[in-house]
């Protein structure tokens, strides 16, 4: 086909077309004249070709302004691209935007100087830890940048050389037919590099094992699994990569007084019988350490709660708190004195006499009515 017509005719596209219309005519038009889709067809090839050449040109500014302004002659005494090899390779092009991540990016992107792996440490606090806040430190072994070479695996003077099998590029490339493979570099490992003289401290990794302590805010209100990150305290990336981060998992203890329900708290509070018959004021002391004082109500039953308001758990990050939740268990004395036994008793002969019509109100209010004569 001659390469005297013009390029956006080849590609079926107007002149004003912009990048990505372009690639997508190229595109549809390769798949449709490649050889290999097309065995023993020449005039499909001389089209593979001719169109492969149109896109090289088009796809780059450069090119492309000098084509629009003059035309086949902006390539003319060796200005211009060869057909068949330039041809193959814009169409490598559009498969390794199709695979590129399959193949592992793309080209020239290695996997030099990888992100060092995130840590994770489990802690264990208290409810009073969750409730107060408190600064901790912790204990761990990492990965840590060598200080002799500074993280660059090579012996101090010495430096890495690029890798000559990939070209520094960490990943080398094969046409197999149809579709150009991509896999990592087998002499560099993918690192594009190559360390003739490794430092003696870490032996080429650029990183040592080495325990450290950090310090680490506990903030108030912090739950089961509330996560805490330490940015950069992870470990080191290989050969002066980016560090990790540190992930610092909270576990609250089990409290012997309280259960926890996000900000409120649940405890159970035991009274005796006479103040849940004629009801009566009970201290009752909340994770704070301090002493509440709850009313109760003349006739309470046993199971029955009681709320005091923000005396629960603080809001992580916010304002104010949530409530503390007194369950009552009303106690039945098991170990009686004389006068105590006597006084039971009257109380239940009290219960126990006149019809159950008339005594609407139950058991406690006749009760309380008797203490008040």
């Amino acid at each position: 086909m001659s390469e005297s017509v013009d390029f956006y005719e080849l590609l079926e596209v107007e002149r004003g077309a912009d990048d990505k219309t372009i690639k997508a005519a190229y595109r549809r038009l390769a798949l449709r004249y490649h050889p290999d889709k097309n065995p023993g067809c020449k005039d499909s090839e001389a089209k593979f070709k001719s169109i492969s050449h149109a896109y090289d040109c088009l796809k780059d500014p450069q090119k492309r302004a000098a084509y629009d302004r003059f035309g086949h002659a902006a390539f003319e005494n060796g200005g211009r691209g060869g057909g068949g090899a330039q041809g193959f390779e814009g169409f490598s092009d559009i498969f390794e935007d199709i695979f590129g991540e399959f193949m592992g990016g793309g080209r020239g992107r290695g996997r030099t100087n990888q992100r060092g792996a995130d840590l994770r440490y489990d802690m264990e606090i208290t409810l009073e830890d969750a409730f107060h806040g408190k600064d901790a430190s912790v204990s761990i072994e990492v990965a840590a940048t060598c200080e002799q070479c500074d993280g660059s695996g090579a012996k101090p003077g010495t430096s890495a050389s690029a890798c000559r099998t990939c070209a520094g590029h960490g990943k080398v490339r094969a046409q197999q037919g149809f579709f150009v493979v991509e896999r990592v570099c087998p002499s560099c490992h993918g690192a594009g590099q190559v360390i003739a003289d490794p430092c003696p401290g870490c032996r080429g990794e650029g990183r040592v094992d080495r325990s450290k302590t950090l310090s680490v805010k506990i903030p108030a209100g912090v739950d089961e699994g509330t996560r805490i990150r330490l940015t950069g305290e992870g470990e080191a990336g290989a050969r002066g990569a980016p560090p990790g981060d540190l992930y610092i998992f909270l576990h609250v203890a089990r409290h012997e007084r309280f259960e926890r329900d996000g900000t409120m708290l649940l405890t159970r509070v035991p009274i005796g019988f006479g103040t849940a018959a004629l009801g009566g004021v009970i201290s009752v002391e909340g994770i704070d350490g301090h002493n509440h004082e709850i009313r109760v109500p003349a006739g309470i039953q046993s199971g029955r709660q009681l709320r005091q308001r923000g005396a629960g758990m603080p809001v992580l990050n916010g304002r104010g708190a949530g409530d503390l939740v007194i369950q009552v268990d009303v106690e039945t004395p098991t170990r009686l004195d004389p006068r105590s036994r006597e006084l039971l008793e009257e109380l239940r002969s009290i219960e126990l006499g006149g019809a159950v019509e008339d005594q609407p109100e139950g058991f406690f209010s006749r009760l309380k009515g008797r203490f008040a004569e």
